[in-house]
């Protein structure tokens, strides 16, 4: 079983070194709080209690899972406690405004707490997790006095909040929502329905949840356009523990994350109320759902890292037959794993996915904290932009950091041997717990769509891609000169101009096949998770070749270490986003042409 250590190290380099957080908090309306000193206080209070009590919880909670016993949810044993240790901390509140009992400290330090408790133990995460849906919806939608009566509890920990969009019938098509609002003359309103999928759905943590939930009012247009969204609690407030309508059907049976509770949960003539204004639910659902991806894409690089720190000490300790280069333990019986090369690929894809995924994030954690800023300065424009901006990396960094953290997952597992399939060793169930992270949230697929779709072709015609890469060109013509930064230098003014030429051609070729844009989709994102992550990995070595020359505050072999580790992901890594490129670039037909009935000649 993994024993987690916070990679403090790592988070410090990329905050302090690479992205120099401490000027970027200097710029933000609520920033003035993020002192270095503060980060460090965060980011030291985090590790422990994700190291002492969190993740000694997240074997014991996958073993015992939850439990649904008249109605009531019971989640594993030693979860209420760490939860309200969790709380008493202030955590929840972390990003979320004073005047509703929160600490109004920048949106990114919240991704950096989430980092650490999704590591340790998902599961567990998932319940403040979803509370942060809940809370970001009532701040900027609902009146003041919904604010007073939800958002104020929410944001103490004290009770739980839910979003409920997927019904039986409709996942990622939420045109076809059955659930009615029925008006009622005190202008509340009457919610009857059933949704399933919900995590966090009822849980004996807090005291109440709260659900935001999407539902039709009796005149609505037909179509997304007709969706309303309603604040409901299982409880209302000032009658705890009256039951009003809100119930849990079952509990979902599932693969992994087996300590969250996964509900159907059914309505009844449930009191609502109106949030936002009506048939306007997805346009306030999703107004923080590019943040709520980037939370999602930290579970690639929690499983990543988790997996990494269990498969590490295990191919140092595992002896195995001898290195081929000859004896590197003469003493011992064999040498340990990690002196074969295949073991070393396995760490090293790990390792990268890892450090250059958190690298990624981080840097679009500071254009959140740049969206935040317009709503906070009630600059709808400056809000609208940054918003944009990180909605080309959403996509990207849920579907690619997702499909990958779930693979070095897998390949942690293979480090293990036969003893990775047994579950006393922990790494089966980093891979069962990460195989979620592609489907909910959107899954890859729809990412993709998302991606080439909507941000690429019909949004931005391109430009968001030319954007980026400009940064790609800008690094690659800075260092072309550099012995030492070369080989990433042009590389990366390589994959700046195919993005840019694979861009143009799959635009051209949808524009008369519109069928090319759904067989490019994957290949097209894989594509440019791939550039995304080696500019990064460039960057990364750039600051580590800097302070290897002109000293930083981690000794040499750390910088060294970053060197290696990019030098890696560009040799190794890299290419695979070629054959993504050719495969994109392919007419439709191959995948189009075979007639439905054709598929099996054995079965329907």
């Amino acid at each position: 079983m993994p024993t987690y250590k916070a990679p403090v190290r790592d988070m410090r380099f990329l905050m302090n070194e690479v992205f120099d957080f401490e000027s970027h908090y200097k710029t933000l309306p609520n920033g003035e709080e993020a002192t270095p000193d503060m980060v460090e206080a965060i980011i030291g209070e985090m590790a422990k209690l994700c190291e002492n009590t969190i993740a000694p919880l997240y074997q014991s909670g996958d073993e015992e899972g939850c439990e649904l016993k008249d109605g009531v949810v019971t989640t594993p044993k030693g979860f209420k406690e760490a939860y309200n240790e969790f709380v008493a901390g202030g955590w929840q509140g972390l990003s979320h405004p004073v005047e509703y009992g929160g600490q109004g400290l920048p949106m990114s330090l919240g991704l950096l707490k989430q980092e650490m408790m999704a590591t340790a133990n998902w599961s567990f995460s998932m319940y403040p997790g979803l509370s942060l849906g809940a809370m970001n919806t009532i701040q900027l939608h609902g009146t003041e006095e919904q604010k007073q009566a939800y958002l104020v509890p929410l944001t103490e920990g004290t009770w739980a909040g839910t979003m409920c969009l997927t019904e039986p019938q409709c996942g990622t098509d939420l045109g076809q929502v059955k659930t009615k609002a029925e008006p009622q003359g005190d202008g509340s309103y009457k919610i009857t329905g059933t949704k399933i999928f919900i995590s966090s759905g009822d849980h004996d943590l807090t005291e109440n949840v709260v659900h935001i939930v999407l539902a039709r009012l009796p005149d609505a247009p037909k179509g997304t356009k007709g969706i309303s969204l309603f604040i409901v609690p299982k409880y209302l407030p000032g009658k705890i523990g009256e039951d009003h309508g809100v119930s849990v059907g079952s509990l979902e049976k599932k693969m992994g994350i087996k300590a969250s509770a996964t509900c159907v949960m059914n309505f009844d003539g449930a009191t609502g109320f109106l949030i936002g204004p009506e048939n306007k639910g997805l346009e306030c659902m999703f107004t923080f759902m590019n943040t709520a991806r980037l939370g999602t894409a930290m579970q690639g690089i929690a499983h990543a890292e988790l997996s990494y720190q269990g498969a590490l000490p295990y191919a140092k300790e595992r002896k195995s037959m001898r290195a081929l280069s000859g004896k590197k333990q003469p003493d011992e019986i064999a040498d340990s794993l990690i002196h074969h090369g295949d073991v070393r690929r396995m760490l090293l894809k790990q390792k990268a996915i890892a450090e250059g995924g958190r690298a990624m994030i981080y840097f679009a954690a500071q254009y959140a904290d740049n969206m935040i800023s317009g709503i906070l300065e009630d600059d709808m424009k400056k809000y609208e932009h940054w918003d944009s901006e990180l909605g080309f990396f959403t996509p990207i960094l849920k579907g690619f950091l997702t499909e990958k953290g779930l693979e070095v997952a897998n390949d942690g597992m293979q480090v293990f041997g036969g003893h990775g399939y047994i579950k006393e060793h922990g790494m089966e169930q980093i891979v069962r717990d990460a195989r979620i992270s592609t489907l909910y949230e959107g899954t890859t697929g729809i990412q993709a769509l998302d991606l080439l779709g909507r941000k690429v072709l019909l949004s931005t015609k391109g430009k968001c891609v030319r954007d980026f890469s400009k940064k790609l060109v800008d690094f690659g013509t800075k260092n072309l000169r550099d012995p030492k930064l070369r080989p990433f230098a042009w590389k990366l003014l390589k994959i700046a101009a195919e993005w840019n030429y694979l861009t143009t051609r799959i635009m051209l070729v949808a524009a008369k096949d519109r069928d090319m844009v759904s067989t490019a989709s994957y290949d097209f994102l894989m594509y440019s998770g791939y550039a995304m992550m080696a500019y990064f990995w460039a960057l990364q070595a750039g600051v580590a070749k800097d302070k290897l020359e002109n000293g930083g505050a981690e000794p040499a072999e750390f910088y060294k270490a970053k060197l290696a580790t990019a030098e890696f992901y560009f040799e190794r890594m890299l290419p695979s986003a070629k054959g993504h490129a050719e495969a994109a670039l392919k007419p439709t037909k191959s995948t189009m042409q075979l007639k439905e009935e054709h598929f099996s000649f054995d079965y329907e």
